[in-house]
């Protein structure tokens, strides 16, 4: 397999632009995990929470109290590539909280639109953050959508429609996933591979990969525009390719403990077991 930076350059320097994943071999969707956030219990509706890929799959070993898995050498996770600093480590280094609008649109394999969405984030680092999302075409259109919470103790994923409440302790539930990464609950470069992947689209883009088989998404690109994060785009096990547009992102204000805690609603059917 051709290593990733080698790629994602490639990828940055033709027109029109293919995502570093298209180009390289794929595994058959046919054998990904399903995703309780990409594709709803609703026929033909895809919800795409794109910052919290599959947190509450059984199957998630949580990347904040796991050694990262062994990775086979590739040119993209040697030490030179490792140590180079990127944006999203200045990003990082900067951020204490961060609060934004988004719009995101969800595409198939085949680079078709099957979800657009509207929503909200915000996040408290050290190891908060909480992700609402509202289905605004397709089948999931006009439905009160999903909210997804992480109060630095347990991970809430409340669909409104079903009403139902799935919650499991942060260390049982969170993946390797992006809402990790910019939350700050683990150790960015001990869980992923993060590499500077050129300018595109008028944005400096950084590529991050994740360390070990239990990440429920293969690679993401970071872009940023003078130093702030502009958009996201995520590729998941199930071929399925997010992409998330920030605005009115606003960093390092106030945020209340209400903002990044959750309580369920009377009444919601409420799945697992928190963590007091």
């Amino acid at each position: 397999m051709t290593s990733t930076a080698p790629i994602a350059k490639k990828g940055f320097s033709g027109t029109p632009w293919i995502p570093p994943w298209r180009l390289r071999a794929r595994r058959p969707a046919a054998h990904a995990p399903e995703n309780p956030f990409l594709r709803s219990r609703l026929p033909a509706r895809a919800v795409g929470l794109a910052l919290a890929i599959a947190a509450l799959a059984p199957a998630a070993v949580s990347a904040a109290s796991e050694p990262a898995a062994p990775v086979a050498a590739t040119a993209a996770q040697s030490e030179p590539a490792q140590s180079q600093p990127t944006q999203l480590d200045a990003y990082l280094d900067h951020l204490k909280t961060l609060r934004a609008s988004f719009l995101q649109t969800l595409a198939d394999s085949q680079g078709r639109e099957i979800d657009r969405a509207t929503g909200t984030i915000i996040v408290e680092r050290p190891g908060k953050f909480s992700w609402d999302i509202h289905p605004q075409s397709g089948s999931g259109a006009g439905t009160a959508g999903q909210l997804l919470v992480c109060d630095g103790r347990n991970l809430w994923f409340f669909d409104r429609d079903l009403e139902q409440v799935t919650v499991k302790p942060v260390d049982a539930a969170l993946s390797a996933t992006p809402a990790l990464l910019l939350s700050g609950a683990v150790d960015v470069r001990r869980n992923f591979t993060i590499t500077p992947a050129g300018e595109r689209q008028g944005l400096q883009w950084v590529l991050v990969e994740p360390h070990g088989a239990e990440a429920d998404f293969r690679e993401a690109l970071f872009g940023f525009d003078k130093g702030e994060l502009k958009r996201m785009i995520l590729e998941d096990k199930l071929d399925q390719t997010a992409t998330v547009m920030f605005d009115k992102a606003e960093r390092n204000v106030p945020v209340s403990a209400a903002e990044v805690s959750f309580t369920p609603p009377r009444g919601a059917d409420v799945i697992g077991t928190p963590r007091k």
